[in-house]
């Protein structure tokens, strides 16, 4: 074939195991396109963390693709109009992309399908989200079943290679400059420490797949504590499609020992697809409606607290840490993340959506399926749980998981107060003065808390 075909780039930024780029180069000459699309998303575009990785992933993959005889076309607008539109100029008829599953983008899809013919790919999730089947035939809503059905089905396909060369078109069709996109912030610039912590891109996603491997076993214990770098930072890649699931899968299943909990976490991601597959606007909608009743403080009354709480100033050092570290990285470690959203909600009687748009704003692997069933899942809100009456304890937390060193790291204000009293200086006398006391007390925020959830009918 010599008419053109059109290679839909979303969160599958990557050439390895890329369904929809082998089907492409199959049908003849390739053109690779990446929309910035604010409006097809409307309120869940992307937000500022994610924006500045996008800018460093879409600058990998284009190097990638030149080194296959390739490049990569940037168009701004609306996915739809924009397909539409290249398909015109370029005489292609056909599109290739891989499948998505949030809202916008099933809507998005249907409506490209409507106008080209659109072929659509598997290969962001283990397996394709809504065919793990309960024995009724319908979609589990509960995690450890869902892990039980989908296990059954692993190992996912051996990942496949990239292709060793992309067959361009006769004429490139003109390209936006990403630079122009003002993708990465400035005056200021808020993100200026994301690089001593990121290298977007699929060769850098390999690397920390396979440097994290070994460890994979030791992920149970290790995932806990915030003091030592016990995770594989793989979600921001994951999140972008850097990486296939289905390649980290068997990586990390055949390190000796029972790498099990990691794979876990893998599954989660699918899991939370599943999820919204049912429920799609469960990034704004309890899941459980009976938590419509739950009488959250009105941030017209709450305000400074929640402020407090983004800038990492509660007077709770382990949650503190974690908010200054989300600020200053776009990533919060594993344990710590339940630790400050559980503070939000139960502590502060905060809503839950304010802290869910909050990461989304702020993670560099902002996802709108885990972050609202994470949410969910610490409210108490979600359709599958924890306990809202289960209120995490920070001060309890914190030196449990042993994180001195890691509030020693994220909170200067406290690199000199030695042993435990770093976990609740306070309480010590050990307190600086530039530091601040807590905003509330435990025992306060918890008897007010389980005031507020007795107006939730079971």
């Amino acid at each position: 074939m010599t008419t053109p075909v059109l290679l839909w780039f979303r969160r599958d930024l990557r050439l390895s195991d890329q369904a929809a780029l082998l089907a492409a180069v199959e049908e003849g000459p390739v053109i690779p396109v990446y929309i910035l699309d604010d409006d097809t998303p409307k309120h869940r575009k992307m937000g500022g963390a994610s924006r500045w990785r996008l800018h460093h992933s879409l600058e990998s993959l284009d190097a990638s693709l030149r080194e296959k005889g390739s490049r990569l076309i940037l168009r701004q607008g609306n996915s739809v109009e924009v397909l539409a539109a290249l398909a015109e100029e370029t005489g292609a008829t056909r599109v290739h992309a891989l499948r998505h599953y949030e809202p916008w983008w099933i809507n998005a899809e249907k409506q490209v399908g409507e106008a080209l013919y659109l072929c659509l790919h598997d290969g962001n999730y283990l397996l394709p989200p809504g065919t793990v089947r309960t024995g009724s035939g319908g979609l589990f809503k509960i995690y450890t079943p869902f892990w039980r059905a989908l296990s059954q089905h692993m190992p996912p396909p051996e990942p496949r290679a990239a292709p060793k060369a992309i067959p361009a078109p006769a004429k490139w069709p003109e390209s936006d400059v990403l630079k122009d996109w003002a993708l990465l912030s400035s005056k200021p610039d808020w993100a200026k420490g994301f690089a001593d912590e990121w290298s977007p891109g699929e060769a850098d996603a390999a690397r920390r797949l396979e440097d994290f491997a070994p460890e994979a076993v030791a992920y149970d214990e290790a995932r806990n504590l915030p003091s030592q770098e016990g995770t594989s930072r793989l979600s921001p890649h994951l999140h972008f499609g850097e990486i296939s699931p289905a390649a980290v899968w068997h990586t990390i299943s055949k390190v000796r020992g029972n790498p099990e909990t990691y794979l876990k976490e893998i599954v989660w991601r699918d899991y939370a697809q599943n999820v919204i597959l049912q429920l799609p606007t469960y990034g704004k909608d309890n899941g459980r409606p009976q938590f419509d009743a739950m009488p959250w403080r009105d941030l017209r009354e709450a305000g400074a607290d929640f402020k407090a709480w983004t800038e990492g100033r509660t007077g709770y050092p382990i949650v503190d840490a974690g908010m200054r570290q989300l600020w200053a990285t776009g990533w919060m470690h594993n344990r710590v993340r339940m630790i400050t959203a559980s503070f939000l909600i139960k502590h502060l009687l905060i809503d839950w959506r304010h802290g869910e748009q909050w990461f989304w704003d702020t993670l560099v692997d902002a996802d709108y399926g885990s972050n609202a069933t994470n949410w969910q899942w610490v409210a108490g809100s979600g359709v599958d749980a924890n306990m809202f009456v289960r209120i995490m304890a920070p001060l309890t937390q914190s030196p449990k998981f042993d994180a001195g060193d890691y509030i020693r790291q994220w909170v200067p204000e406290l690199a000199g107060v030695s042993g435990d009293a770093v976990h609740d200086p306070e309480e010590r006398g050990s307190r600086p003065s530039a530091y601040p006391q807590k905003i509330i007390g435990h025992r306060e925020a918890r008897e007010r808390a389980l005031a507020a959830h007795a107006h939730v009918k079971a």
